[in-house]
């Protein structure tokens, strides 16, 4: 007998599409117990697979979400030099530990990483003219950082200050 045969857990219910419409913790739950127990012949299959191909998603888009905010920080770091602040740099900072943590949790987006950064500097870019008020030909066209850089704690463009 396995450990789970062991432990004590009530019969779950039966896992219907109304359910995980109507609540989508109290459907996890639900099948993740039935998973425990191993009757798989009443989990809902389709909807698991769904969400997990859901979570993949939000996390890539987490990850090019940071790595955008972290961009637009780095280019008003490098191209307002007299205006850095301490605010500045802990968006910076806090950015790499998000960044480097969702690669810790799922090390397999670490190939996506140097295409989600090129993707998202379109966006940064375009926030960093928007809230500079610098003109557009100040800022690069194609992101002036490598992943390494971006994500190194001892990479800050532009000239000292």
């Amino acid at each position: 007998m396995t450990r789970l045969q062991h432990q004590h857990h009530p019969e779950p219910a039966d896992v219907s599409d109304s359910d995980y419409d109507r609540d989508l913790v109290a459907w996890a739950m639900e099948n993740a117990t039935l998973l425990r127990v191993g009757r798989l012949d009443r989990i809902d299959a389709a909807h698991i697979a769904e969400e997990l191909e859901d979570l993949g998603k939000s996390e890539r888009r987490a990850l090019g979400s940071h790595l955008r905010n972290l961009v637009l920080h780095l280019l008003k770091w490098e191209f307002q030099p007299g205006r850095r602040t301490g605010n500045w740099r802990s968006s910076i900072d806090n950015a790499r530990v998000e960044i480097a943590e969702i690669l810790e949790d799922s090390p397999s987006l670490g190939a996506a990483a140097s295409e989600r950064l090129e993707k998202g500097y379109a966006l940064a870019r375009k926030n960093a003219i928007s809230e500079t008020g610098l003109a557009s030909e100040v800022f690069p066209q194609r992101c002036p950082y490598s992943l390494e850089q971006v994500l190194s704690d001892n990479f800050w463009p532009g000239p000292r200050g």
